[in-house]
């Protein structure tokens, strides 16, 4: 047997995150710092940090990064973009449900209707985690949270938003995907998924979003096992894992 030694990507620095233990967000920062660093993008990257759990990512990787107000950050992007002199340069957001599904749907609408060549990384844990655990827009029917303590209840808050769907259907856009990071065989495919959303920039393809369902076992109230059996049994039956549209051909 082979034995594999694993040390901190070049994308990210050596202080430790503010995350909740078990939370997802460490996972999902790290095979993105990974994909820079293999694809030689550390020098030529802009990550456009968010409001939300996420909001100090701008610590955590290594690289240029900008904050932007709540849900605007693919406005952000959209204008740091078209102002580089270098249109080789990766831009990306990092957001959650919170922040682009609600207060932000309608920046991620706009920026995919104008076809931006733009990344944006989409972490889905069906819950507002850094204010205290309310209601999303994405959190499931009967789900218990804050504000809806005894579940979602669908005639009150109507049905959970499936971005990857919704933006599927946007004429300008060019690869959607939806992946998890459960477990290992599925965090090699949220890794590919994330460098198939770069490379769909760097050819200049154009609106790419990647979602990646997560947990929040804190602001679920479950043990980081049991958070991620439950977003495998009933998170990804809601929202199903897959390609929803990629236009690059054989890339």
């Amino acid at each position: 047997m082979n034995e594999v030694m694993y040390s901190r990507p070049k994308g990210l620095t050596s202080l430790e995150t503010h995350y909740c233990p078990g939370c997802t967000h460490g996972i999902v920062h790290r095979i993105i710092a990974e994909v820079l660093e293999e694809i030689n993008y550390l020098e030529r990257s802009i990550c456009v940090a968010p409001v939300g759990c996420a909001v100090l990512a701008y610590d955590y990787f290594d690289i240029d990064s900008i904050e932007a107000a709540h849900g605007r950050a693919p406005a952000v992007a959209t204008g740091i973009k078209r102002s580089l002199k270098n249109k080789d340069t990766i831009v990306f957001t990092y957001q959650g449900d919170g922040d682009l599904a609600s207060i932000g749907l309608g920046e991620v609408l706009s920026a995919a209707a104008r076809g931006e060549n733009i990344s944006i990384i989409f972490v889905n844990n069906a819950i507002y985690g850094m204010t205290g655990g309310q209601m999303a827009p994405t959190t499931l029917i009967g789900q218990k949270t804050t504000t809806s303590p005894y579940g979602r209840d669908e005639k009150q808050a109507g049905k959970p938003i499936k971005m990857c769907e919704i933006l599927a259907q946007v004429p300008s856009t060019a690869y959607i995907e939806r992946v998890t990071v459960t477990n290992p065989n599925n965090v090699r495919k949220a890794k590919k998924a994330i460098f198939n959303s770069f490379n769909c920039q760097v050819s200049g393809k154009g609106f790419s979003l990647v979602e990646v369902i997560g947990t929040c076992n804190i602001g679920w109230g479950m043990s980081p096992v049991d958070a991620m059996k439950w977003c495998e049994d009933k998170m990804l039956e809601y929202y199903p894992l897959g390609v929803y549209k990629d236009i690059r051909g054989d890339e």
